[in-house]
């Protein structure tokens, strides 16, 4: 079994709950109400996304970074007082 980590970004919606999607990956969008929700349906999407191309014999996109080394990039919040 092959594993990839495939790039997300997340956003929150104005009526409430966030949204993800990916460039990597054509047609990964999730939502749900919290990040760690969004996370789960996302990783869902993904995967029945990659098992429907190989089920097609479609290529796997060439761009999708194997977890044999992986590379996670996160934005962090971090709150400053404007006092520094």
């Amino acid at each position: 079994m092959s594993e990839y980590l495939i790039p997300i970004s997340i956003e929150p919606l104005k009526e409430g709950g966030y949204l993800a999607a990916s460039s990597f990956l054509q047609g990964l969008i999730a939502q749900g109400r919290t990040i760690a929700e969004t996370i789960e349906i996302a990783e869902d999407v993904a995967h029945k996304i990659i098992e429907s191309r190989i089920e097609h014999n479609e290529p796997i996109p060439k761009n999708l970074i194997s977890a044999q080394a992986p590379r996670i990039k996160f934005d962090i919040k971090v709150p400053v007082s404007p006092e520094i």
